[in-house]
């Protein structure tokens, strides 16, 4: 079968040159393709359409991304139109799970996420969408009234509003929102953040129960992390706060994966992955009542 996006990429006005493409490991709402131009350069090109199921609007993601290349914290872009990104191409891999557990990267973390909230700012223009996970998993659970997990919706709504209530005021800035090991990348000497597709306005402490949540932290992990994203021991009931957003990320992933489930965008076992969240979400709600 043809990879059609071989063919848009090859077709890009950025090009001056022959060019060699391949496709780039990766990516659950978008194609990526690694390329060479003649000079030896090298590009990432990020291909995705908008997924509105998903909040993924793509002048959002590439505003992030062109703020976040500026303050120095993601890969230079050198071109974009509706659909297509290309930026620099880094060496080196994205961690897994149980490399940014450790204290030393936790350490390495906490500072570039410290960066992305407080640096970002001044290079972001024009429209940008917020990132409120509450909203997000009311809008998931409406679509999803005949889903696999529709039995489960009325109490995971309830758990979203208390949750939401218990948060409270919320000091906002600019969030990635998507903190899988797969988007801190280390080029051998300093980390990056990749993969702005959710990135939006939110509170600093979803950013860190998010990065928690989604590499399984434990309590010694998580007091290791906001030591050193605060620089002081966390208070009981910011620690309190903190572990509700975990739960709100939790519920969000099973919302995100029961609605992919319903309209897959990759070969990918979306039914265990919701199974597996709503029992990490039923547990942690568990421990934090």
């Amino acid at each position: 079968m043809v990879d059609r996006g071989l063919i848009e990429v090859e077709s890009l006005p950025f090009w001056t040159g022959p060019i060699k493409i391949w496709p780039l490991e990766g990516g659950i709402t978008n194609r990526n393709y690694g390329v060479q131009n003649a000079e030896g350069q090298r590009f990432a090109v990020r291909l995705g359409q908008d997924r509105p199921e998903h909040g993924v609007m793509r002048f959002n993601e590439q505003a992030a991304a062109r703020a976040a290349a500026r303050s120095g914290i993601s890969p230079k872009i050198f071109y974009t139109a509706p659909g297509v990104m290309v930026s620099r191409l880094l060496p080196g891999r994205s961690l897994k799970p149980d490399e940014v557990q450790r204290p030393e990267n936790l350490l390495r973390i906490a500072a570039l996420l410290r960066r992305c909230h407080t640096s970002m700012g001044p290079f972001l223009l024009g429209p940008l969408l917020a990132f409120w996970v509450f909203h997000i998993s009311r809008s998931y659970a409406h679509g999803l009234k005949e889903s696999r997990i529709a039995d489960h919706l009325p109490r995971l709504l309830e758990a979203n509003e208390m949750l939401e209530s218990r948060i409270g005021k919320a000091e906002i800035v600019f969030c990635h929102n998507d903190l899988l090991a797969a988007n801190l990348f280390d080029d051998g000497a300093r980390l990056w953040l990749l993969d702005w597709d959710y990135a939006g306005f939110n509170c600093a402490l979803f950013d860190l129960a998010n990065l928690s949540s989604n590499n399984n932290f434990y309590p010694q992990e998580d007091e290791d992390l906001l030591a050193a994203y605060f620089g002081r021991k966390f208070e009981r009931d910011e620690y309190d706060i903190f572990q509700a957003f975990k739960c709100a990320s939790l519920l969000r992933e099973v919302l995100w994966s029961a609605t992919s489930e319903l309209a897959p965008i990759a070969a990918f076992d979306y039914a265990r992955y919701t199974d597996d969240y709503l029992v990490r979400f039923d547990s942690a709600l568990a421990q934090l009542d």
